[in-house]
């Protein structure tokens, strides 16, 4: 196949999955909607925004590119707004892109004595030794540390010194069924799995959304969405 031959079925292919994405998007809020209310527990259990309006995404686990694993995310409009292409499984560093390409975030396994351990810092835009652009920020903004305990699966502290966690992490991400909470327990985001069958296409965990409430960064929800990845999958 000739180069220009492949650039067409990549292109393609490309935007045969941006359309099934949001032909998901769609079908997973239109059944969000017809759902509510059911009861004022459970709506308070599966909502999180009560004042306000949460941004909701569609998470597929999934690449835009063929050669690549990766993450592809779009809203509820169903325009694409953050991308992550991996080109091995168990990165040292991860990278989170806007829609355009643009860099984030970057998330990077923290090493004790050589060995790599369940901790990420998180930096601002893009940082590394293959980075060829101006590092935008030389000291990590946050870190996120796996729990060892039953309570939690991360804690969240601001930059690499903190000694006491600014956010926790509780629940499941094999299960997709986790929430980000603050110090005083307030929900901040929720990752929830998606069961039902749409037009004869099962959503299990490879695709789920991530419901973030007004006031949290959906993009730094969506790196932790990365890290715990990583640390559970």
């Amino acid at each position: 196949m000739s180069l220009q031959g492949s650039g067409a079925k990549t292109t393609t292919t490309i935007l045969k999955m941006i359309f099934f994405l949001k032909s998901l998007s769609r079908s997973v809020h239109d059944q969000e909607h017809y759902h509510e209310p059911v009861a004022e527990t459970e709506e308070v259990e599966s909502k999180i925004s009560t004042a306000g309006k949460c941004t909701s995404l569609t998470v597929w686990r999934k690449s835009l590119l063929i050669s690549c694993n990766g993450f592809t995310v779009i809203n509820s409009c169903g325009d694409l707004v953050y991308r992550v292409d991996n080109y091995i499984d168990r990165p040292e560093e991860l990278i989170l892109m806007d829609g355009s390409g643009k860099s984030i975030l970057t998330m990077r396994r923290r090493k004790k004595l050589g060995v790599r351990i369940d901790s990420w810092l998180v930096y601002e835009g893009e940082v590394g030794n293959h980075c060829a652009r101006t590092k935008l920020s030389k000291n990590p903004i946050w870190c996120v540390r796996k729990n060892t305990n039953h309570n939690a699966l991360a804690y969240v502290f601001r930059g690499s010194s903190d000694k006491r966690p600014s956010f926790v992490i509780e629940g499941s991400y094999t299960h997709r069924s986790c929430k980000v909470l603050d110090g005083s327990r307030k929900v901040l985001a929720v990752i929830k799995r998606k069961e039902a069958i749409v037009g004869g296409v099962s959503y299990g965990v490879e695709v789920f959304v991530l419901n973030v409430e007004p006031g949290f960064d959906p993009g730094f929800a969506m790196g932790l969405v990365l890290i715990l990845d990583q640390i559970f999958s």
